[in-house]
């Protein structure tokens, strides 16, 4: 079954997957991952939105105006990225020094913080979680660095391991703020997967979506937990833009009453084996 909210790449070279406000029908945050060979150039301008730049691979030049910032990244997996902040109004031009691929998100601003580049010493990185829901938090532009709108996450979790646990909203619905938020998907071994689910009781929001390497996958309300089989480890771009302006982008999201409970236990009373008195070694079937 199709869903709006998830998006395959695009084969070829360009524009992979990209979302609006209008493709999404929310109000905020624009995402688009861009795949570009060495020599081309991607030119474009911010108008009334802020801008952030990711590098996910290769090696690029991001000129603006007098300025010049050059950025570069094996791949998402290898090492953090450098973080390019643009303001509102901002005409800027993507030089590609060797083959790469980079993401672009944008939100509505007034234009309170010039242009920066974030370097990765800034960056701030949580081992968050316990048991088989440990996973890596990168705030690679949290609220602990200066944007209007926008918060930027690199989350990875490795295989067999849950993140976004407990599940957690920010939809404007049990005290929180309404946030919108894109998950872009890189699944090593590239025939990998992960499993995303979006869900919202009160609406009947209920989905399930296989993730493969370079899917796109928007949480448009509710819940939306993510799990790595064994054998996928995943990691997930994060761009997401709301009501939360400035320094309220470290209101934290409101977790489901039904297991908010595991943050004090993340084991979650795991079942004893064998069951029964009987065992059947490493090989038996299920």
């Amino acid at each position: 079954m199709n869903s709006p909210h998830h998006l395959r790449p695009r084969s070829g070279v360009g524009n992979l997957v990209e979302v609006s406000p209008a493709s999404a029908g929310w109000k905020y945050l624009s995402f688009q991952a861009i795949a570009l060979p060495a020599g081309y150039t991607h030119e474009s301008r911010s108008d009334g939105r802020e801008v952030a730049l990711v590098p996910l691979s290769g090696a690029i030049q991001v000129e603006v105006g007098t300025q010049s910032f050059e950025l570069k990244r094996k791949d998402v997996f290898s090492e953090l990225p450098s973080v390019l902040y643009l303001p509102p109004r901002t005409e800027y031009v993507v030089q590609v020094v060797t083959d790469a691929e980079f993401a672009l998100g944008s939100a509505p601003a007034e234009g309170r913080y010039p242009v920066r580049l974030f370097r990765p010493e800034e960056i701030r990185v949580e081992i968050r979680g316990g048991a088989n829901a440990t996973r890596q938090v990168s705030h690679i532009l949290g609220p602990h660095l200066p944007a209007e709108r926008l918060l930027l996450y690199e989350v990875y979790t490795p295989s067999g391991f849950w993140s976004g646990w407990p599940p957690h909203r920010h939809d404007g619905r049990m005290g929180s703020l309404y946030i919108e938020e894109t998950y872009y998907y890189k699944i090593s071994p590239q025939t990998g997967w992960a499993i995303h689910r979006n869900y919202s009781p009160e609406d009947g929001l209920d989905e399930l979506l296989l993730a493969k390497d370079g899917d796109l996958i928007l949480a448009p309300r509710g819940y939306h937990p993510v799990v790595a089989p064994p054998g996928s480890n995943v990691y997930y771009l994060n761009y997401m833009a709301g009501e939360a302006l400035n320094e309220q982008r470290a209101t934290p999201p409101v977790d489901d009453p039904d297991w908010g409970w595991m943050r004090e236990d993340w084991a979650g009373k795991p079942l004893k084996l064998p069951v029964g008195g009987g065992s059947e070694g490493e090989g038996g079937k299920g």
